[in-house]
């Protein structure tokens, strides 16, 4: 039985901050649907946040060759948006780079959990969501993008990521068929009919490029 884990990436306040209001929170409400149903079914709900030292000795290149200080520790900037469901029982993982791969302990801990299915929510989709969905799948972790809680300030590019994933090393799905699939099995057969969103899908068939 497929076991899946709702992953939240970068929704903190400095990034937030410089998006819209109604972007904001359509990502925060759509998110928070997600993680209360992923609670509901006994599923691991993991957040994922970037913070770097006020010295920006471990931040990415960019940041230390222009001296962009955002999301420093022990920053307001650097926490999860207050709007958000966070709980005590949830994991926080903190990041460095654009991956929620490189350098954390996210893969053990999804190891430890039996996961074998990843649904990503967060910004931005070009950068981290891209970045976090392809090292998933290089991991043999099925990747669903749950497409009104991913976003990006670039939304050419944004586009672009996804429709380079999809199909190949992700699927996109709406928040009611991610929820519909996480029903137990005997209901999901009754309304197998209305959904499109099949959780089994096989992306490893998908063609190389």
């Amino acid at each position: 039985m497929t076991k899946r884990a709702l992953v939240i990436i970068d929704l903190i306040n400095d990034y937030l901050d410089h998006w819209s209001t109604d972007k904001v929170a359509r990502l925060i409400g759509e998110t928070n649907t997600l993680a209360v149903a992923f609670r509901e079914a006994g599923l691991p709900v993991i957040w994922v946040r970037q913070e770097f030292r006020p010295d920006l000795s471990d931040a990415f290149l960019e940041m230390r060759d222009k001296n962009l200080k955002i999301a420093i520790e022990g920053t307001s900037g650097a926490q999860l948006h207050a709007g958000l469901n966070w709980e005590p029982g949830d994991t926080i993982i903190v990041k460095k780079r654009y991956s929620a791969f490189f350098r954390t302990e996210l893969e053990d801990i999804l190891s430890a959990m039996g996961v074998d299915e990843l649904v990503l929510c967060g910004i931005n989709t070009h950068a981290c969501i891209r970045m976090a969905a392809i090292d998933a799948y290089q991991r043999d972790l099925r990747v669903v993008l749950a497409e009104e809680c991913i976003d990006s300030y670039d939304a050419e590019h944004g586009r672009v990521s996804v429709d380079y994933m999809n199909g190949k090393i992700a699927k996109v799905a709406t928040v009611p068929e991610i929820i519909q699939a996480l029903r137990p099995l005997h209901e999901s057969r009754a309304v197998k009919a209305v959904s499109s969103f099949d959780a089994t899908q096989d992306f490893g068939a998908c063609e190389a490029r």
